[in-house]
């Protein structure tokens, strides 16, 4: 027998140009009855080039006693194992077979070199017989047998054999877009056994791959091994993409975890939840803040004629004594003589060599009379100036003391300290023990490095802070600036970095708070503050707090006595109480005009020079304002609420507060039902003689509505009648119930107290409807309604509002009818509801009052919801229950409501939500079952598909300054079944001042009389505080 090497140089050198179909074979049927399953029957080959006629789709195992057919597919025709010649052919005919084998048991693994190991590559395929019987029954061939050709693919499992009849299933078979010659061909095609003596095969032949591991190209076939019925099922080639893989960057945020679907939510609320509604969650608590402007008046004349050009004026402030700079220009003002400057000079005709002034601040002085005289400037150039501002002199000067432009000047003790652009810093230091002021001429600067281009620098706490907006540390959400510090009293002393705990932004102010001086405030981009602990051990500054106070940036920070104040983008200047958690908001006035509040700053010489700790600021408006840092008037004004009684007159009227989300039913729909038709009557008999009746409806229109939706959005502006509503559709829902109510009001009242709309307004499915006894109607002044849309970002009302005021005698009513976002898990974006309508400027028309506006509280005019002394707010607020259905129904059932309440998720919020703007109101007990929801005319809860839990969802609530002055005579339900919510109604009893403006005068003086004498000592401390930082 011819060896494998000669075999294998003689299928690789055979050239046959087309495939050739067999010839069909005398002993074809004998052989096909006799023999094993056709293992070798080719199938039929694809040459794209050549177009071979097609092969029979099957084949006997021979064509001659003395020939053979090899087997071809596409992959073995393109790629040879023997060759790298694509052009090859893979069948070979006329070959001669080897000797017959004697029968013998086939052996599970082969040995010899090939390490292939038979637990991992033992043959199981039963096309090919291990018993010689089969193999016997053929006539030994004159020509040796050639090996097998290995092929890329293991082949598949054909069918067993039954009782010696082979069964011969379609043949499939695999190409591959690549050849990959590193991969080691799987077994021979014909079983082999140690007995048919071809040592060198097992000497050649390449181990074979783990079955497991064989990677099959995503453009190949590769046949599954065919089950026992005989069917083979081609798997693995779907055109199909794969899934897509969701890829999280290793700084990026984890995204939101997805919430399981509940037949409880509340799918009607389609709107995603609004990022802002998070944010404004936790933001500090600023329902209870003063508008009230702390403004000062220790000078002669005021600073309103003060003009500071933005971004390029500089600003240098010593009690009364007040410089701007701009580039070229100096102006000194003295608002103890004149609100006009005192002198104004060109920085050439000084002597400053025509320099750009870029910094400005007072040096320290020995003699009093010295101080908040001598003014360093510092240029672009890099010079250093000394100007004494009482004679318009230039006193001293440094040339190129730096040599990139001066951005910054600081005074601490008796040291001046200026740093440049590039980062040199230059201490001036008197020596120790010298009596002399630190000199420009005389005093040896220090130098000192840190980093280049900082933005933020500040002296805090002997400290110099600085940061650089490029010097971040991690990426994307998670990146935070890096904070360096440097002690540049201690020579040779390096920089410390250090990080906030989570994502802020840049640095842009900072301070120390006199109430916290072993704390740091820094001021953020993006509306954070950190606070920094620097009472540690080995020094360093700690991160203990981040705090989001604001929506937008914090640009300016000052801390003042004990509050914090922060400016904003907006011209609102905040002063917080840091010692409460969250902060909470004490004080808020427009600054500024809307524009930003560039800088705050206190001014310690206004301690000794007026006795006042003064606050300056600098807005975009181009203004500088001067501030009472202790807060006097709000004091005052504290005081005189509390002897309120002592010029106030008070008398009692009844409020009647009515609230139904009607599901766009009809006023004719009150039929049919005793509880329907008396419903009306039993509301408003439910308070006696009320002096001021206001329904709140909702949905009077169907919100589902598509086609109402796009009318009432894209076609506002059309088909508006007088009274600007959106169309004679809509128009006539609201009026039939308008009509409806005006008659139910007149049959239910007696007819010698006539009633008289004051209100009526609508909003998309709200609507507002209010009457005023008419022997009251005289008491009434500055009335008003608006609405505040929620819905699609403010844009569309079918989430908002209706808000109206008025004010009878000296106290001012507010009424809000509004509908919140749906949905069981929407608590934030209700959260935010809410926060909009209390926090919302300019809802209503400032007061036109000359004085101070008596009927107003915290300061305001009226303007805004909170500067009402009496809030009511009614209608469909969608606060759920967080509690399965079922239970829910049973507790109704049962009477058991008290076990509901833990679970009412407004009741939660006011408790444990401490950034909720509710948490001021207040609700009576809830001893009715829940409003919400019903089938219609039905007393079954929801038995729709979506089965929604019964909830509490429409409420009223109230505050008030003084919570005595407001007294609930009840709160119910009532059975009208027209809708699937319940209506509701609240009875108050609400006190009403009138001020005695005399005797109110007598009052006020005598607390500014108390008032001046604690200043005295709120002004000691002060200065106390500003000693020992090095300030004074």
């Amino acid at each position: 027998m011819g060896n494998v090497a000669s075999i294998r140089h003689r299928f690789a050198t055979i050239d046959i140009p087309t495939p050739q179909t067999p010839k069909p074979s005398k002993r074809e049927d004998h052989l096909t009855s006799h023999s094993e399953p056709n293992i070798l029957a080719p199938s039929p080959p694809t040459l794209p080039a050549r177009h071979p006629p097609p092969r029979p789709p099957s084949s006997a195992l021979f064509a001659r006693e003395d020939s053979l057919e090899l087997p071809s597919s596409s992959n073995s025709l393109h790629h040879s194992p023997f060759s790298d010649d694509e052009s090859e052919v893979s069948e070979i005919s006329e070959v001669s077979l080897p000797p017959a084998i004697p029968p013998r048991k086939p052996r599970g693994s082969f040995g010899g070199t090939n390490g292939v190991h038979g637990g991992h590559h033992e043959r199981k395929y039963s096309d090919v017989s291990s018993s010689g019987e089969s193999l016997s029954s053929f006539s030994p061939p004159s020509r040796p047998k050639p090996p097998p050709r290995p092929s890329l693919q293991v082949p598949p499992r054909p069918p067993p054999r039954h009782n010696g009849v082979s069964r011969h299933a379609g043949h499939e078979s695999s190409t591959h877009s690549t050849p990959t010659p590193p991969l080691a061909p799987p077994l021979p095609s014909r079983r082999v056994t140690a007995d048919e003596g071809m040592p060198e095969i097992h000497a050649m032949a390449p181990p074979l791959p783990a079955r497991q591991t064989i990677n099959v190209p995503s453009t190949s076939n590769f046949v599954e091994p065919t089950s026992p019925g005989g069917e083979r099922k081609p798997v693995g080639n779907s055109r199909l993409p794969p899934p897509p893989t969701r890829q999280i960057g290793l700084g990026d945020k984890l995204p939101p975890v997805r919430r399981p679907h509940t037949p409880s939510s509340d799918e009607e609320s389609g709107e995603e939840e609004d990022p802002r509604s998070r944010a404004a969650e936790s933001l500090p608590d600023s329902s209870r803040s003063s508008r009230r402007a702390p403004v000062v008046s220790c000078f002669n004349y005021s600073e309103f004629k003060i003009h500071v050009p933005a971004y390029s004026g500089q600003v240098a402030v010593a009690g009364s004594s007040i410089v701007v700079a701009t580039p070229h220009h100096i102006k000194h003002y003295d608002l103890s003589t004149d609100d006009s400057p005192a002198w104004t000079s060109d920085t050439k005709e000084m002597g400053m060599r025509d320099s750009k002034v870029t910094s400005l601040e007072f040096r320290p002085a020995s003699e009093e009379r010295d101080r908040g005289q001598f003014l360093w400037v510092g240029t672009k150039e890099g010079h250093l100036f000394e100007i004494d501002v009482r004679t318009e002199c230039l006193t001293a000067q440094k040339l190129n003391a730096h040599s990139h432009h001066v951005t910054h000047i600081f005074r601490y003790g008796r040291v001046m300290i200026t740093v440049d652009d590039i980062g040199k810093v230059m201490v001036f230091d008197p020596l120790v023990g010298a009596s002399d002021d630190v000199s420009l001429v005389y005093t040896q600067p220090r130098v000192y490095r840190i980093a280049e281009k900082p933005e933020f620098v500040r002296m805090l706490g002997g400290l110099l802070w600085t940061s650089v907006r490029t010097d971040v540390s991690g990426t994307g959400t998670s990146s935070v600036p890096v904070i360096r510090i440097y002690d540049i009293f201690a020579p040779g002393s390096i920089g410390r970095s250090v990080m906030p705990t989570q994502h802020v932004g840049a640095v842009t102010s900072g301070t120390l708070l006199p109430s916290h001086p072993d704390h740091v405030y820094l001021g953020h981009e993006g509306g954070f503050i950190t606070v920094w602990t620097i009472a540690t051990a080995d020094g360093t500054p700690v991160c203990v707090e981040v705090m989001k106070v604001s929506a937008s940036d914090v640009l300016s920070l000052e801390g003042v006595n004990d509050r914090l104040w922060a400016g904003g983008r907006k011209g609102m200047i905040s002063a917080y109480d840091v010692t409460s958690r969250p902060w909470v908001v004490t004080n808020c006035w427009a600054a500024h005009g809307g524009l930003p509040v560039l800088k705050i700053f206190v001014d310690p010489f206004a301690i000794e020079k007026a006795e006042r700790l003064c606050v300056v600021s600098i807005g975009r408006d181009e203004q500088l304002r001067f501030w009472d840092g202790l807060l006097g008037n709000e004091w005052i004004a504290q005081e005189l609420l509390k002897r309120e009684a002592s010029f106030s007159t008070f008398r009692n009227i009844n409020v009647l507060v009515v609230s139904w989300n009607i599901d766009a039913a009809k006023p004719d729909a009150l039929s049919n039902d005793h509880e329907n038709i008396n419903f009306l009557q039993n509301v408003l008999t439910s308070v006696d003689s009320p002096d001021i009746i206001s329904f709140g409806f909702q949905e009077v229109i169907d919100l589902e509505s598509r086609k109402m939706a796009a009318k009432t959005v894209l076609l506002g502006g059309k088909k508006k009648g007088e009274d600007g509503k959106i169309s004679e559709k809509v128009t006539s829902s609201y009026k039939r119930w308008h009509d409806r109510l005006i008659l139910a009001v007149k049959l239910a009242m007696p007819p010698d107290s006539p009633y008289t709309v004051i209100h009526t307004e609508s909003l998309v499915g709200l609507f507002t409807c209010m009457f005023v006894k008419n022997t009251e109607r005289i008491s009434l002044k500055d009335v008003a309604i608006t609405t505040i849309k929620r819905g699609m970002g403010g844009r569309y009302g079918n989430k908002g509002g209706i808000v109206a005021r008025f004010v009878i005698d000296d106290s001012s009513i507010c009424f809000i009818n509004c509908h919140l976002a749906a949905g069981q898990h929407h608590v934030r974006q209700r959260n935010a509801d809410v926060a909009a309508f209390l926090e919302e400027n300019s809802v209503f028309p400032s007061s036109d009052a000359i004085e101070e506006p008596l009927a107003y509280v915290g300061g305001g005019d009226g303007s805004m919801v909170l500067d009402h002394e009496i809030v009511f707010l009614n209608g469909d607020l969608n606060y759920r229950i967080d509690q399965r259905r079922d239970p829910v129904v049973t507790a109704i059932q049962s009477g058991e409501l008290e076990t509901l309440l833990i679970h009412d998720q407004l009741l939660k919020e006011m408790k444990h939500n401490r950034g909720f703007r509710l948490r001021s109101f207040v609700e009576g007990p809830l001893t009715f079952a829940p409003t919400y929801k019903y089938d219609r005319r039905s007393n079954e809860f929801d038995t729709s598909e979506k089965r929604r839990v019964p909830a509490w969802c429409d409420r009223v609530l109230w505050r008030s300054q003084d919570p005595d002055r407001v007294v609930q005579l009840n709160y119910q339900r009532y059975e009208a079944n027209v809708s699937d919510h319940r209506p509701i109604s609240a009875g108050f009893t609400m006190t009403v001042k009138s001020v005695k403006h005399d005797a109110r005068a007598r009052e006020k003086a005598q607390v500014e009389a108390q008032w001046m004498g604690l200043q005295v000592e709120l002004i000691a401390n002060a200065r106390d505080f500003y000693v020992k930082q090095a300030l004074i």
